[in-house]
């Protein structure tokens, strides 16, 4: 019974290590998403850190501020939603499926969301 605990606690430090070296992986990974055709792009981590806000001049509009509120909380929404899945796809096996994933890919590293809609 002694060499089945080893092997048990052999396996859960195993299953550490490759949790932290996913983990540190989701660091320097980046999802992309975009809303308005493009107008507003927004770049993070795969850990779920925002990078980059972009915005295309011709997305400001002063008589009209809401609309590129709008893009820029799409954008940034879609961001998040990537980089979760993305998580979901990196850990979700190793954690059994605690992220609540099953654990199966859904994500590819360098994600792009095109031309989300906005619902007004």
């Amino acid at each position: 019974m002694g060499m089945d605990m080893d092997k048990l606690l052999q396996q859960v430090g195993q299953m550490q290590e490759q949790m932290q070296k996913a983990q540190g992986e989701l660091e320097h990974e980046t999802v992309e998403a975009t809303a308005g055709g493009g107008m507003v792009t927004v770049t993070a981590t795969g850990a779920g850190e925002l990078k980059q806000i972009k915005i295309d001049p011709k997305a400001i509009d002063a008589s009209d501020p809401e609309l590129l509120e709008d893009m820029v909380l799409a954008a940034v929404n879609e961001a998040i939603r990537s980089a979760r899945s993305l998580q979901e796809t990196k850990l979700g096996g190793l954690a059994g499926g605690a992220l609540g994933g099953r654990g199966e890919p859904r994500a590819r590293s360098r994600r792009r969301v095109r031309g989300a809609r906005l619902a007004r």
